[in-house]
């Protein structure tokens, strides 16, 4: 049987009676086509197999061109895809460690368009067996289905298969905010302690950690009391060596990648640290009100600084913030955590997480009547969902909306 033209699909039967199949799907990279081959026993399940591929085709699950491994690819997607909307800490603290030790040794060796939903079930029910949380298997399937997504957009990929998977389920740590009463109690702890005001923003403003510890004097608005946030991050370390498995340390494995920043720190050769100003958790800066209690709070503040700059003389280092540690450097975030444990152990309180003083605030910002759409901007949350999750219905909110229904009902 003669081949079909050039660009059509063509069937034939070989001289040793096998069928055969042939289906252009697009064009390579170097611009000739691009031909897939199906083979088979029969005529009429070779004819099969090429219509199936002429489907495939036609719906966009097969593409053109050399299609990469999961190595390759997700590789590349760290590389020069990710930073693109992910920050430089993110991609080597997270991404690139559960990519390098979880995900590239497990699925890494298959192909893009042959890795199947079988595959990642296996994976995700082997890290389970391993020890590794639920959340953190939550996130190499996200970091597996972002990635095949954007496969997807370049046409490298046919559809992605981590759609067809069901995530693995996280269940969120129960969020218990302090009571009114408590987060007094942690205030009048912080009274006259070094950067005690850090403690009352906290519990006011519900700023994160790294906002708080970001906060610079050159954003504070005194006149229309308000303040601009941004946050402060650590930069990470990096390896100085080519190969971080051969850097002289013993703290490697051979599990250890090129891009491997676990143990930077040991590293003879290692460069960065230090830190960088950046935008916000959702992408930009954005402005709060300060109440009247806290601003006069501040500029006490800002005047007890002065007098430690002054005592600190030649070691003071001017970063403008507001809560630095005793040479005007940024406090790293494991001494601010400490601090807050030590606040409230003081306080005579139960122990409680730093987070939940951000918690702490939605709570009574709510109990104060406050529309969830203004706590969601003062949290700095891009939806509203999210911000539900930080709030919570205390006994006051309950017995408030029992009475409100009761009036509504019953009264004259």
């Amino acid at each position: 049987m003669p081949r079909a033209s050039n660009g059509r699909s063509s069937i034939y039967q070989s001289a040793d009676g096998s069928w055969h199949g042939w289906v252009t799907v697009g064009v390579k990279p170097d611009g000739s086509p691009d031909r897939r081959h199906r083979e088979a026993k029969t005529r009429a399940e070779v004819t099969r197999r090429v219509r199936e591929l002429e489907r495939q085709r036609e719906t966009g699950q097969t593409v053109a061109g050399r299609v990469p491994t999961v190595t390759i690819w997700l590789r590349e997607w760290l590389d020069t895809i990710a930073p693109r909307t992910a920050s430089r800490a993110s991609i080597k603290g997270t991404y690139r460690p559960k990519v390098e030790h979880w995900i590239i040794p497990r699925i890494g060796g298959h192909r893009l368009d042959k890795l199947r939903p079988e595959h990642l079930d296996a994976l995700y029910l082997e890290l389970a067996g391993e020890g590794l949380s639920p959340k953190s298997i939550l996130m190499v399937h996200q970091i597996i289905s972002r990635s095949l997504r954007m496969a997807m957009r370049r046409g490298i990929l046919g559809r992605n298969v981590a759609t067809l998977v069901d995530a693995p389920r996280h269940r969120e740590a129960e969020m218990t905010p302090l009571s009114a009463e408590e987060a007094r109690a942690i205030l009048a702890a912080a009274a006259g302690t070094v950067n005690g005001a850090r403690w009352s923003v906290a519990l006011a403003l519900g700023l994160r950690q790294c906002e708080t510890l970001g906060m610079r004097w050159r954003y504070i608005d005194f006149d229309r009391a308000e303040a601009r946030i941004y946050q402060l991050k650590p930069d990470l370390l990096q390896h100085g060596c080519s190969d971080p498995r051969a850097c002289g340390t013993r703290y490697h494995t051979a599990n250890c990648s090129p891009g491997c920043a676990n143990h930077a720190q040991y590293c003879p050769k290692r460069h960065g640290g230090g830190w960088t100003f950046t935008e916000p958790k959702g992408g930009k800066a954005r402005t709060i009100a300060i109440p009247p209690q806290l601003l006069s709070q501040l500029r006490a503040h800002r005047v007890a600084q002065a007098a430690e700059r002054l005592r600190a003389g030649e070691v003071w280092e001017d970063w403008d913030l507001l809560f630095p540690g005793p040479d005007g450097r940024p406090v790293p975030g494991r001494y601010d955590w400490a601090a807050w444990k030590q606040l409230v152990a003081k306080a005579g309180l139960r122990d409680t997480r730093l987070h939940d003083a951000r918690h702490t605030a939605a709570t009574l910002l709510l109990e104060q009547g406050v529309d969830i759409r203004v706590v969601q901007q003062i949290l700095g949350h891009s939806t509203l969902a999210v911000t539900k999750r930080y709030t919570h219905v205390t006994d006051k909110l309950a017995h408030d909306a029992a009475e409100r229904i009761g009036r509504a009902l019953w009264s004259s």
